[in-house]
């Protein structure tokens, strides 16, 4: 057997049974898992920490104007999909669509400045990071 042979039969037995083992993690759609200073929280691509805020009624977003600029919404493109019931999509007042965890509006924080930061987990009681429990 040549070598490109035996590389291919380890790519198709060894990496399906390790996909689906759990041990390659679960779908997060546009976000992932990171390692923090508080344990694995959600992130966007980049690494920033998402928020949710517990002001918000599931699939109704409250942290508009100046809540927004301080906790910018997670916006969706026009054709996004959801995840699953998880990680959703949800509409807001202005009509763009907006990332929900369990119908709860995600948020980013700006005084986060790099990825992995979690400065506004617990601000003002209200604000949470998420984590897959």
């Amino acid at each position: 057997m040549t070598r490109f042979s035996l590389l291919l039969v380890l790519e198709m037995t060894v990496v399906p049974t390790l996909l689906g083992s759990g041990l390659a993690g679960e779908t997060y759609g546009p976000f992932k898992m990171i390692q923090t200073s508080i344990g694995e929280v959600l992130t966007t691509a980049d690494g920033m920490t998402l928020y949710t805020f517990d002001r918000d009624k599931a699939g109704m977003p409250t942290c508009t104007a100046e809540c927004a600029q301080y906790w910018p919404p997670v916006i969706a493109l026009a054709d996004a999909t959801p995840v699953d019931d998880d990680l959703s999509l949800i509409k807001r007042a202005d009509g763009t669509l907006q990332w929900a965890a369990e119908g709860k509006p995600l948020y980013t924080y700006t005084n986060d400045k790099q990825p992995g930061d979690v400065t506004g987990d617990g601000k003002n009681g209200v604000w949470h990071v998420v984590r897959d429990d």
